[in-house]
């Protein structure tokens, strides 16, 4: 069954990044990739073009900006992608980022939204930008895989699981973990981060639901004694020079508390992990 994958673009160095990773992630599948463009009207870059074009709209201009963009990102596609079942549809519109993400995947019925962490405008002193956060968060109905800057594809070695063992999990929350684990043969490393003694009769039942859910996989369970999430989640994962991060979003804001200050502080601009952002289908 084809795979229908959406990447917004703002034409910068780290979204055609996520465009690579995504393209080489799914290189043995069948896709359609949908890439976007939106734009603004306003602005004083706009006022410029205005000045110098006062025949013309502010939005043809950024049409035909948006457009010539997008021609060029088709152009380096076609020299990089050799995969014999991918096909791509280009897509500018005048809009905000978050409508229009949402629009196409219920439009086009998107499985999977990948986002470079970081866009033209995002300072280097941050992991994570304003737009890949607010994605991450708002983007209810899909999930979100980020990729940082400068991160070239390679089949993770391992994907790091952070979990609580309080939460119910259900096998469609966690389709596309299991289906990226299996297509790049990736262990899952289920990381509980301890704040007791020992799991009590609740989280040893959702750790036998979640054997369940990744039945057929290689999977191990990993326990770390720390009261701070954030910092245990860092720590294990370079520690052991792992390759991604998958969890799933339970409350609206899960992302911010655990990548916000002082996590964003502590990975700072060492953040080269792809971070695959699932959502509660109950929310």
């Amino acid at each position: 069954m084809r795979k229908n994958i959406l990447i917004p673009t703002d034409f910068s160095r780290n979204a055609w990044g996520a465009i690579s990773y995504a393209i080489d992630l799914f290189k043995r599948e069948s896709c359609s990739f949908y890439i976007l463009n939106v734009y603004e009207t306003s602005g004083f870059e706009m006022e410029q073009l205005l000045i110098d074009h006062p025949d013309r709209s502010a939005s043809e201009i950024a049409q035909e900006i948006a457009d010539n963009e997008l021609n060029k990102i088709s152009q380096r596609i076609a020299f990089r992608d050799e995969a014999m079942d991918h096909n791509y549809h280009y897509i500018s519109q005048e809009n905000d980022l978050v409508p229009a993400i949402k629009d196409i995947v219920e439009k086009k019925d998107i499985e999977l939204v990948v986002i470079g962490t970081k866009g033209k405008s995002d300072v280097s002193n941050i992991a994570f930008g304003s737009n890949a956060v607010m994605i991450m968060e708002k983007i209810r109905n899909c999930p979100v895989l980020a990729i940082p800057p400068n991160v070239i594809f390679i089949e993770p070695n391992e994907i790091v699981f952070p979990t609580s063992f309080r939460t119910h999990f259900k096998k469609r929350e966690l389709k596309h973990l299991v289906e990226i684990a299996k297509l790049t043969n990736a262990p899952i490393r289920i990381l509980h981060i301890s704040q007791e003694e020992a799991l009590d009769e609740t989280q040893e039942n959702y750790k036998a639901l979640l054997e369940e859910c990744f039945d057929g996989l290689e999977y191990s369970f990993h326990t770390m004694d720390n009261a701070n999430v954030s910092q245990a989640l860092q720590f294990f994962v370079q520690s052991r020079g792992s390759e991604m991060i998958a969890f799933i979003n339970k409350k609206h804001n899960f992302f911010t508390n655990i990548f916000s200050q002082p996590m964003v502080k502590k990975i700072g601009v060492n953040a080269k992990v792809p971070l695959l952002a699932m959502h509660d289908l109950r929310n």
